[in-house]
C-alpha cells in the first residue's frame, strides 16, 4: 500500500506536469491572452526583486471576492516565470488548497514539504535554486499562513503566494503578519474594464495627472494627458457612455469578458452564493435560519438606495434582532461584499446620528441581485 508520501509525490508530479497546460487555460481565450491588470505588474515587481536577490518580500498574500480573477493572476505569474524568464518547469508548483484537502486530506505544509524533499531532493535549508510556490484557495487549510510562516524562515529560496477569500487575510498569526506583504485583489475599475474588454489603455501619468489637478489645482500635464485618453477612446465600437453604463451593470468582474448580460448576472448570483454558503462560515458559523436572514439583507440593501435604511429598519422589515442584522453586516463587510460610509457633518469633521451608507464592493454585485429579483 502507498504510503502519504508516495500519494502526495504522485499528486504533486502531476500538477507539475499539468501547469502549462493549466495556465494556458486560464491565461487566454481563443488563443488571445488576456491583458495584465495593475495588481499583475505589483506582484512581476516582486518576483523580478527576488531574481534578483532581494528576498525581503517573498511571502505575498492575496486576498479578494470570489471571482475577481486571483487565479487568472497566479497563472499569469506562471507564465512569466516560465515562459518569460526562463524558469524550469519543475521550480514552480501550483496548487489548490481545496482540490489538496479534498482529494488527499492534505495539508499545505505536507505538499511543499514533498515538492522540496521529493521532486528537489534537498531540504529548504540546503535549497540551491529559487522555488515558487503558488497557493490557491488557501483559506481551505487553517494552518496556511503557520505553512508560509515555516518556510519563509526555513529558507531564503523559496517564493510563495497564496490567494483567497477575503476572509484569508483575517487568519494571518502574528508572526506571519511580521512576514507577509498583502496585496489584496479587488473587481475592476472603469480602466480596467476598458483594458480587458477593449484594449484602451490609460495615458501613462493619467492618475497622477489627475491627482494634481484634484488637490493642488496643477493643470499643467492636463491637455496633453486628455488628448492622449480622447485618441484611445476611439477604437471604442460604441459611445464612452454607453460602455460606462455596460461596465456599471455588468463589467465588474473579469469573468464578464465575451459573456451575455444574463449570463454575467447568472454567474455573479452564483458567486454570491458561494461567499454566503462557504466563506461566511469561515468566519463565523450561523444557523441555517440565519443563513438565510443573511440573503434577505442583501436582497434588502440590493433594492434600497444606499443610507435609506438603518440595521433598526432592517431587523424590523426581516423580522430578526438588531444585534444580528449588526453581526451579519459586519462579517459581509469581512467578505468584502459590502462596505459602510459613516456619516459627518457638512465640516466633515463631526460624525452624525444617521443610518450608515453601505454599498456592495461592485455595482454589479447590486444589479445581478435585482436582475435574479426581476427588477
Amino acid at each position: 500500500m502507498k504510503t502519504g508520501t508516495d500519494d502526495l509525490l504522485d499528486y504533486i508530479l502531476a500538477r507539475l506536469r499539468e501547469g502549462p497546460r493549466l495556465a494556458q487555460d486560464h491565461i487566454q481565450r481563443n488563443g488571445n491572452k488576456f491583458k495584465h491588470r495593475s495588481a499583475f505588474f505589483k506582484l512581476k515587481k516582486h518576483v523580478n526583486n527576488f531574481l534578483e536577490g532581494s528576498y525581503e518580500k517573498r511571502f505575498l498574500i492575496m486576498p479578494g471576492l470570489r471571482g475577481v480573477g486571483k487565479t487568472t493572476l497566479l497563472f499569469q505569474i506562471y507564465d512569466y516565470l516560465v515562459n518569460e524568464k526562463g524558469v524550469n518547469q519543475d521550480r514552480v508548483l501550483y496548487v489548490s488548497a481545496d482540490h489538496l484537502g479534498e482529494y488527499l486530506g492534505g495539508r499545505i505544509v505536507d505538499a511543499v514539504d514533498v515538492f522540496i524533499s521529493e521532486v528537489h531532493q534537498k531540504t529548504p535549508v540546503t535549497l540551491d535554486e529559487e522555488l515558487f510556490i503558488l497557493i490557491d484557495e488557501a483559506q481551505y487549510d487553517k494552518k496556511w499562513s503557520s505553512a508560509g510562516k515555516i518556510f519563509y524562515d526555513q529558507s531564503k529560496k523559496i517564493f510563495m503566494i497564496f490567494t483567497g477569500s477575503s476572509a484569508l487575510s483575517l487568519e494571518l498569526n502574528v508572526d506571519a503578519v511580521r512576514r507577509s506583504e498583502k496585496e489584496s485583489i479587488f473587481p475592476l475599475n472603469f480602466s480596467e474594464y476598458l483594458l480587458l474588454n477593449h484594449g484602451v489603455h490609460a495615458p501613462k501619468g493619467t492618475s497622477a495627472s489627475i491627482r494634481n489637478l484634484i488637490f493642488s489645482g496643477d493643470v499643467k500635464d492636463a491637455p496633453e494627458i486628455e488628448n492622449k485618453l480622447m485618441r484611445n477612446m476611439l477604437r471604442l465600437s460604441r459611445p464612452l457612455e454607453k460602455e460606462w453604463e455596460n461596465y456599471l451593470y455588468s463589467g465588474g468582474f473579469p469573468f464578464q469578458i465575451g459573456l451575455t448580460r444574463h449570463d454575467i448576472h447568472g454567474r455573479t448570483f452564483d458567486m454570491l452564493s458561494r461567499v454566503v454558503e462557504k466563506d461566511v462560515s469561515l468566519i463565523r458559523s450561523f444557523r441555517s435560519d440565519s443563513r438565510s436572514s443573511i440573503f434577505r439583507i442583501l436582497m434588502h440593501l440590493a433594492i434600497q438606495k444606499a443610507g435609506k435604511t438603518s440595521e433598526g429598519k432592517l431587523a424590523k422589515d426581516i423580522g430578526i434582532s438588531s444585534a444580528l442584522v449588526k453581526d451579519i453586516l459586519s462579517i459581509l463587510e469581512k467578505t468584502h461584499l459590502i462596505f459602510h460610509i459613516k456619516p459627518f457633518s457638512g465640516s466633515g469633521r463631526t460624525q452624525v446620528r444617521k443610518a450608515w451608507k453601505y454599498y456592495f464592493l461592485s455595482p454589479s454585485i447590486k444589479t445581478s441581485i435585482n436582475f435574479e429579483l426581476g427588477k
